[in-house]
């Protein structure tokens, strides 16, 4: 193997690595977390909106009394504009994230903003009039999207508990991760929306009532990164 080859396999590693890093990206601010002594914690919830567990998730987050930052999906928000409009009219917070879900690597500024300012633009449509956060699709990020939001004074948002991402866990081992993982200050990434998701709804209720019993107080993203030591 050659020494040029042997650095472009190395180049490519890194850049693999950089995409999926959940803590570094090359541009402008990432937060996966906030340092804070305080018991906050940040309930996010990814994709949709969609009529299999849009209202599920309302009302569980209505009965508990807790906000939560909703990343959603501009083609969903389009589809479905009357459940984007329900998420906004019960207070929670609004996150783009992107119009189409593709993984936005290896793509031209001008896709990045259309994707961004597409689904800003479908958002206002619900009523919420706060800050837009963003989160990228799977977590994916390298070189045009960070830039982007870096030129327009955006944070990308991470998160460091993830427990229904991987495999196809059962209610019980979703709840017993994301209680062993909390620490003050976490992200938590719950995927609740599809219909493929009923796990994720299931081990809402008893995360949350567990995490309170721990004396955690759950906050948006907004809140946690304002509470920033």
């Amino acid at each position: 193997m050659t020494s040029a080859l042997v650095v472009a396999l190395a180049g490519a590693f890194t850049l693999f690595e950089v995409s999926k890093s959940r803590t570094f990206q090359f541009f402008g601010t990432l937060v996966n977390r906030v340092e804070t002594s305080e018991k906050i914690v940040a309930l996010t919830l990814d994709d949709g909106p969609d009529p299999a567990g849009a209202h599920a998730i309302l009302d569980t987050l209505r009965g508990r009394q807790v906000p939560a930052t909703f990343f959603l999906i501009g083609r969903d928000i389009a589809a479905h504009p009357d459940l984007a409009h329900d998420i906004a009219a019960a207070g929670h917070e609004i996150g783009n994230h992107s119009f189409s879900h593709d993984r936005m690597i290896g793509v031209t500024p001008s896709w990045v903003a259309d994707e961004v300012e597409a689904t800003d633009a479908l958002i206002r449509t619900t009523g919420y009039t706060g800050e837009i956060l963003f989160r990228p699709p799977n977590g994916k990020k390298l070189f045009a999207l960070p830039r982007y939001l870096a030129d327009h004074h955006r944070t990308t948002i991470t998160w460091d508990v993830e427990p229904d991402s991987e495999g196809d866990p059962d209610a019980a081992t979703i709840e017993r991760a994301t209680v062993d993982q909390v620490r003050p200050g976490s992200i938590i990434l719950l995927h609740g929306m599809y219909g493929s998701r009923e796990p994720t709804r299931q081990a809402l209720v008893p995360i949350l009532d567990r995490l309170k019993q721990r004396g955690y107080r759950f906050v948006t993203v907004s809140q946690l990164l304002a509470a920033r030591h």
